[in-house]
């Protein structure tokens, strides 16, 4: 079976003090092979956790995950993430950051050098091979995260608030990209954001989030990032239903913030 399945997942995290906190409550979400799925909601809805057990970082305490037939148990390669911050090794150029990975599969140096080339050119980050990565902007060193998750040539691609930290330009640059990236490579993404905009840009499915605990609140299927793949996204945020469910997910985001600060509120 091609795909992704997570299956009734729960995860309960227990404090030092006796006390739990439910961060994710029976998540079930299936992905078919090339999908797009971007995950918003408010802070403390389990997104980061909920990509963090698929990733294979923790396990959770109830539910299972498959892929491609198999039951995810850990980290592999098959799944590849890209966070917030590049998390790159600074020490190394462009071109060893993208080949780390087939380097650490021992691949031939000319399939290696074969692989990253094509790569760089694809991020458009061939003339800057040779530079360290401290000497590129944030959105530059992005786009090298990107070419290096790509270089492992996982099956799905984990995004964690990957664009958060981009002057609004790069992001809309960087989201461009994504999407290129996502129809030309065929590969199975899922995008966690705090962005309304950006999920839906970048989203054919997308789920909202509601917290304690973590659940699925609503999903939708969405044309948008059909639409804005070769498109100027400023074009695709003018249309009237683009416009009418952003306002409607930002409503129900802060009709939920407004429970979770009445629910503080009442505690103090």
């Amino acid at each position: 079976m091609s795909g992704l399945s997570i299956q009734s997942i729960s995860m309960r995290f227990d404090l030092p003090n006796g006390e739990s906190v439910q961060a994710l409550q029976d998540v079930s979400i299936d992905l078919k092979a090339g999908e797009l799925l971007s995950v918003l909601g408010p802070s403390g809805c389990g997104k980061t956790t909920l990509l963090n057990i698929v990733a294979g970082f923790i396990a959770p305490t109830a539910g299972r995950m498959m892929l491609n037939g198999h039951e995810i148990d850990g980290p592999d390669a098959e799944r590849g993430m890209v966070f917030q911050q590049g998390a790159l090794f600074e020490w190394m150029s462009v071109r060893e950051n993208v080949g780390f990975g087939p380097s650490m599969k021992g691949m031939p140096k000319k399939n290696k050098v074969e692989i990253v080339d094509h790569l760089l050119d694809v991020v458009g980050l061939q003339d800057f091979k040779e530079k360290a990565v401290y000497e590129l902007s944030g959105g530059m060193q992005q786009r090298v995260a990107l070419a290096r998750c790509l270089a492992n040539d996982p099956d799905v691609i984990l995004m964690d608030e990957p664009l958060g930290a981009l002057d609004a330009l790069t992001r809309e640059k960087m989201q461009s990209l994504v999407l290129k990236l996502w129809k030309e490579t065929g590969k199975t993404i899922i995008l966690i954001t705090h962005s309304v905009e950006e999920a839906l840009l970048l989203g054919e499915r997308l789920i909202v989030m509601a917290p304690r605990p973590g659940r699925i609140h609503k999903e939708y299927h969405l044309p948008f990032a059909e639409i804005g793949v070769g498109e100027d996204l400023r074009n695709v945020k003018k249309l009237i239903e683009f416009t009418e469910r952003r306002e409607e997910i930002l409503g129900m985001i802060w009709d939920m913030e407004e429970e979770i600060m009445g629910r503080s509120e009442a505690v103090s």
